[in-house]
């Protein structure tokens, strides 16, 4: 009887580590279906859902790699705006000296990422060189790279300069279509050739899979691939269980984590050329403010441990849907956004107390 126990025991609290969040979306999934209708299902309501959390996806896909290794970032959100303010600036420099429009936004979107590149590398060697524990970097990283970014605009809006080509990634994206079959005569004979239609959306236009989308789950495919397939994946695994025992086994600890933490924020630049670019400006008092809340909680939710050495990014981008549909049932419900913060506060707990009961 006892062993019996066990087993059940065993078998539960596997099947809540891998599969726990996959059940929790299909029973939100379940209530937005139930109380929307079928105005969820709408490929126009999907749509709107995936591209509104795209850069949000994309951060919480670094920050799962961050916290693998036992880290934490802080500063994601401060890195976005930076990255952006400074790209958009470029994109509106290049456009005063009259060069041509791709010519500006090419130079904006190097900008743009390389600067979060540079903002991601200088949390690594505080973390690295500097032996500061990763929450103080990063914490005084959210704190200067903000205040750099409302310097840069004295606290104001940055508008792009640029009239069509900026704002494509953010907005535009691959249309969908679908092959309409030939007709049928009487007599059984196909009559004209089959033709491809667009699907339309509520306002009766194309409707269109956005780039940022694109851009988002590409993001997760490579990272998952090179956490589970790649020798630095396995590093970063070794690292983030114990930091002892990798350094033993000739890992170079400091090189896995400052890799991380410059892969941190190049996303986060990946996720302000994005933000940018949809809204077509920079609110620098209003870009990226709490965004890593909205990332760890993705991550969190998708199973991956605070404590390190384990994680799956299928996981957070399961965990970021799960936000999106919280936010989603919140609005429809009429409650106030200043409600949800403290709701997606609750969510982060209550996925950590899940957590340490299944691992208890």
């Amino acid at each position: 009887m006892t062993n019996t126990g066990s087993c059940d025991g065993f078998s539960m609290q596997r099947f809540l580590e891998r599969w726990g969040v996959v059940v929790a979306f299909a029973l939100l999934f379940g209530v937005s279906v139930w109380q929307q209708g079928f105005d969820f299902l709408n490929a126009d309501n999907i749509r709107s859902l995936l591209n509104s959390n795209a850069a949000v996806g994309i951060l919480a896909v670094g920050m799962t790699l961050v916290i693998i290794s036992a880290g934490i970032d802080l500063s994601v959100g401060s890195m976005v705006v930076l990255s952006a303010a400074i790209g958009l600036t470029a994109v509106n420099w290049a456009i005063g000296r009259e060069w041509s429009e791709g010519t500006a936004v090419w130079i904006g979107v190097g900008t743009t990422l390389l600067v979060g590149l540079a903002a991601g590398s200088v949390n690594g060697l505080l973390v690295v060189v500097g032996r500061i524990a990763p929450f103080i970097a990063t914490l005084g990283g959210l704190a200067a790279y903000r205040s750099m970014a409302l310097a840069i605009a004295e606290a104001g809006e940055i508008r792009s300069q640029s009239p069509t080509l900026f704002r494509m990634l953010g907005r535009d994206g691959i249309p969908l279509a679908y092959e309409v079959p030939a007709a049928i005569g009487p007599d059984g004979v196909a009559v004209g050739e089959a033709t491809y239609r667009g699907i339309l959306n509520a306002a009766d236009r194309p409707l269109t899979l956005p780039y940022s989308v694109i851009l988002f789950f590409l993001v997760a495919i490579v990272a998952q691939w090179f956490l589970s397939r790649s020798r630095f994946g396995r590093h970063l695994v070794a690292v983030g269980a114990n930091e002892t025992a990798a350094t033993y086994a000739g890992i170079s600890v400091a090189w896995v984590r400052f890799r991380v933490y410059a892969i941190m924020g190049l996303l986060a630049g990946v996720a302000g050329l994005l933000q940018a670019s949809r809204m077509n400006s920079v609110s620098t008092s209003g870009l990226g403010v709490a965004a890593e809340l909205d990332a760890i909680a993705a991550v969190v939710i998708g199973g991956t441990s605070l404590r390190g050495g384990f994680g799956r990014v299928w996981g957070t981008v399961i965990g970021v849907l799960i936000l999106g549909m919280i936010t989603n049932m919140l609005t429809i419900s009429g409650v106030s956004p200043y409600w949800q913060g403290a709701v997606k506060g609750g969510v982060i707990v209550l996925a950590v107390l899940v957590q340490r009961g299944a691992r208890a």
